[in-house]
This record gives structure tokens, sequence and C-alpha cells, in this order.
């Protein structure tokens, strides 16, 4: 087995998006969206990984520090605005 690792740098705005992120697929039937059940080992580690990291994800206010972190990470319109990613 290879025992080599890698580090991934991730902002807070960054690591907060993706934590929610995984815990809602984490909730869904990952056999739906991943179909290769070694991708689940890495998935659950990065998920716990992050929960440990952010402390804050079971504080008041986290919903409002997510949805601005969202919306900081969104890329924006040549006049500054957020793009309708709906279309």
């Amino acid at each position: 087995m290879d025992s080599e690792e890698i580090t991934i740098k991730l902002t807070l705005d960054e690591a907060l998006v993706l934590s929610d992120w995984l815990e809602r697929v984490q909730m869904t039937d990952l056999s739906r969206l991943v179909d290769d059940e070694a991708v689940w080992a890495p998935i659950h580690k990065l998920a716990g990984t992050l929960d440990k990291a952010l402390p804050g994800i079971f504080a008041a206010g986290y919903s409002e520090r997510l949805e601005a972190a969202r919306r900081r990470l969104r890329p924006s319109d040549e006049d500054g605005r957020e793009r309708d990613n709906s279309e």
C-alpha cells in the first residue's frame, strides 16, 4: 500500500462549503452518486477531517456563516454581481 500522503489546503470559506456539501452527500444514497465503493473511504475521511477542523459547524450562526461563505465563493460577473447559476 502506498504510504505517501497528500496535503490539501482550503480557505475557511472553501472548507465550510465543502463540509456542508459532503454532509448532504453522505445523507443521500451514495451508491447513486458514487459508482465505486473504493471512493467512499476517502469521502468519509475528508468529511471527518473537515468536521474536526471546523468546530464552528455546531455553533450558533452556522447557517449565516455558511451562506456568507457560499456568496464569497460564487463567481461574479464583470460588474461584481453574483451570477445566477440556475440557468
